[in-house]
């Protein structure tokens, strides 16, 4: 059996040719690609140049994935890990929809929620809302990643992310509001890293507590 001579591809590929200010190594030097890097290293960055955006925090959790995803897939353990979220209960006529409280400013804000899962990906998405479950804009991701893949030993990684939405600058519906004065949940963005990071904790803890080296216990609610 003879094989087709091999044949390199284009130094630029048509579908790309036209877009300007690319960084290829078939067109910028590993000296310029290298000056470039340097360019955006810094010994420190700001909050805002860290989490302005976009809020990512990271944890390794010595539990299996499915455990993880089980335990965030189940609305009711919001009472457990998070620290202000609780008593979430179904909205009459809308399926899949919640809707709990938030005590971070006080005891009355209603907070609405409903649950996007993939068991096979391994993804929870909550999409929720302070006052009103019309529109749920507050949208936390997890990724749940075996960590005998990209670490090499048993449990889990877990990724959360949340993305800065226009609404946590203002208000949308001020109206709905428990009082003139209550702070909006976009108040606290400075704070979200820190805030979910404890949460975070929360979760590994629980976890490993219940299902620590892959040795799953008698757990709480789920």
């Amino acid at each position: 059996m003879t094989t087709a001579p091999y044949t390199p591809p284009p130094a630029i590929p048509p579908f790309i040719a036209d877009v300007p200010g690319l960084l290829r190594w078939e067109t910028t030097s590993r000296e310029e690609a290298v000056e470039q890097a340097q360019s955006v290293t810094k010994e420190s960055f700001t909050y805002d140049e860290v989490y302005g955006r976009f809020c990512t925090v990271e944890e390794y959790i010595d539990a299996p994935p499915r455990a993880v995803f089980d335990y965030l897939s189940d609305i009711r353990n919001l009472n457990e890990y998070t620290y202000s979220t609780r008593d979430f209960r179904p909205v009459e006529g809308r399926p899949g929809l919640h809707v709990g409280r938030d005590t971070l400013v006080d005891d009355r804000t209603e907070i609405y929620m409903e649950f996007k899962t993939d068991p096979q990906a391994l993804t929870v998405d909550m999409h929720c809302a302070w006052d009103q479950g019309d529109e749920l804009w507050m949208i936390y991701l997890y990724r749940i990643v075996d960590a005998q893949v990209v670490l090499k030993k048993p449990g889990s990684v877990v990724l959360w992310t949340n993305c800065r939405h226009p609404y946590y600058d203002k208000n949308p519906h001020p109206e709905l509001a428990t009082s003139p004065e209550r702070p909006w949940v976009g108040d606290f963005w400075n704070l979200f890293y820190a805030g979910h990071w404890v949460e975070l904790q929360n979760l590994k803890k629980i976890m490993e507590y219940h299902h620590g080296n892959g040795e799953a216990r008698e757990s709480g609610t789920a």
